[in-house]
């Protein structure tokens, strides 16, 4: 029967084992001077070493002829640990024996004394996955076990241990392997399996397995699949990955603002079957390198890539300002959890890229902050800045529609933006406003509390609010208020408005302003 890569080479031996040399040597020394610890806490992240350590471990403690630290895996005790024939070596998968009572049961089988070796070793792997009262049923032994006892814990999460357990043991933290090691591995494996892999493929895959050697021959062994001869292009299709051109042509086009271009790449990569989650953090990674070039001078040592792909990043990140790589990653970092998620992951996607080649759509404070950062830039810089034709017509396109006041020989008056309309006489009162608030309160409910007590008339096709908070004026102009009034008018009504402040008569505006007239006519009646 056929066994994965990563189970045919695991390490059988410390001074096999790849990028934990701090771990690897401490032990070995301690195994060398017969100077043990009763418990071992072995913690880090995925595939770097900690269950292969513990079985090496395992080995070496019961060996019948060690080498200098390492276990020989000749004589009967290494061969049975191996097969399992010898019932010393005990392994529990906390995950699935999480319970008190399989605690209780472990704590009386340590009582015995081993059968072959020895040293029974029991190796809990998950540890963190314990319950409390489990944690408990163990501590007592963990503290003071018989002398023929020793206890293996690894985990991921070495922060859901409890204190009483941590100082109770020996830690040794297990790093993330470099890419470099990954790929040396890979290469040296791949020769001894008869493979030809390139070393811009073994980079690439070590850089995908982040860290983990395991995965990084997972990998290899799903490429070994499709071809015997592995390059980039073998990787990038066994994995899902986005072609290295278009995630280049993607950042064009974010720095270039072409929208049309961005969603093209997108259509034809999703027509690929891209899985749009590893897209996503393939572009983080890609921004996260431009940004490491555009902040640190020896960038080179901290970005894993090919001489040729360094080049090709240093001269995009010249498109792009240090405010705009951020304000891209915040905006792909959040789209990343959404499309976890979301249901279109596509859409999610497509989302994120015209949000970021149409600035003007995106109204969020980073936004902001980032088109004045590039204002300020350009003023620098001696540029002068132009409102667009666009927004000029906007500008004075209220102008042009303002309603004639009410009075025979009006005054001439400042020019009006358009939520501020003059008052005619011919205004009805708009029956639906308190439907609309309720919309609007699911909407944008800050602005329902600037419109208590408010209401609203119709003129024409203006909708003029009346208001008796002074504040409202201002908080108005703002877009994202501004929009969510005109989406709840339009859900309420079905019809569009152009929105504007009512102007009460000047009459009423006098009575408002002497509130003691009304005061006097009460005592009169009295």
């Amino acid at each position: 029967m056929y066994q994965v890569l990563y189970r045919k080479w695991r390490p059988q031996a410390f001074s096999d084992v790849v990028g934990q040399q701090h771990v690897t040597k401490t032990l070995a020394n301690e195994l060398n001077e017969n100077r043990l610890s009763h418990a071992y806490l072995f913690t880090g992240s995925r595939g770097t070493g900690k269950t292969t350590c513990a079985k090496i471990l395992s080995k070496a403690v019961n060996c019948l002829n060690p080498i200098n630290g390492d276990p020989c895996n000749e004589c009967e005790i290494c061969k049975g640990i191996d097969s399992g024939s010898i019932l010393d070596v005990i392994e529990i998968d906390a995950a699935s024996n999480n319970g008190v009572d399989s605690i209780r049961d472990l704590r009386d089988e340590a009582n015995f004394t081993p059968v072959s070796g020895r040293y029974r070793v029991y190796i809990i792997d998950e540890v963190h996955m314990l319950s409390i009262s489990a944690f408990n049923a163990l501590l007592k032994t963990l503290e003071e076990p018989p002398s023929h006892v020793i206890f293996i814990l690894a985990t991921t999460e070495v922060h859901k241990l409890p204190s009483t357990i941590l100082s109770r043991c020996q830690r040794f933290d297990f790093k993330r392997i470099t890419p470099d090691d990954i790929a040396d591995r890979l290469i040296y494996i791949s020769n001894e399996e008869g493979l030809e892999l390139d070393r811009e493929a073994a980079i690439l895959i070590a850089r995908i397995a982040d860290g983990a050697l395991r995965d990084a021959l997972s990998i290899l062994d799903q490429c070994t699949g499709k071809s015997k001869k592995i390059d980039v292009d073998t990787v990038s299709d066994c994995v899902g990955l986005a072609n290295r051109k278009y995630v280049l042509e993607l950042s064009k086009a974010i720095a270039n603002e072409d929208c049309a271009t961005a969603l093209s790449t997108l259509d034809t990569l999703h027509n690929n079957s891209c899985d749009m989650e590893r897209l996503c953090s393939e572009l983080i990674e890609h921004f996260r390198n431009l940004m490491i070039i555009k902040t640190v001078k020896t960038y080179k040592n901290l970005i894993i890539c090919t001489e040729a792909e360094i080049n090709e990043l240093t001269e995009i990140s010249s498109c792009y300002k240090l405010e705009n790589i951020l304000y891209i990653l915040s905006v792909f970092s959040s789209t990343l959890a959404d499309l976890k998620k979301g249901q279109n992951r596509r859409v999610e996607m497509e989302m994120a890229l015209v949000k970021l080649c149409s600035k003007k759509l995106d109204d969020s404070n980073s936004a902001l902050l980032r088109r004045i950062a590039e204002l300020e830039a350009k003023i620098v810089s001696g540029v002068t800045v132009q409102p667009s034709t666009e927004k000029a017509e906007q500008t004075k396109a209220p102008a042009k529609e303002k309603v004639e006041a009410r009075e025979e020989k009006p005054e001439p008056k400042p020019q009006k933006t358009e939520n501020t309309v003059a008052d005619t006489g011919s205004d009805i009162l708009f029956d639906k406003w308190p439907e609309v608030l309720r919309e609007l309160n699911t909407l944008d409910q800050p602005l329902v509390g600037f419109l208590q007590e408010s209401s609203a008339y119709v003129r024409g096709e203006y909708l003029l609010i009346h208001s008796q908070n002074p504040v409202f004026e201002q908080f108005i102009t703002i877009s994202s208020h501004y929009n969510a009034l005109n989406e709840a008018l339009l859900r309420t009504t079905g019809r569009k408005y152009r929105l504007g402040i009512y102007k009460a008569p000047q009459a009423e505006v006098k009575k408002q302003q002497d509130p003691l007239v009304d005061l006097a006519k009460k005592l009169n009646n009295i």
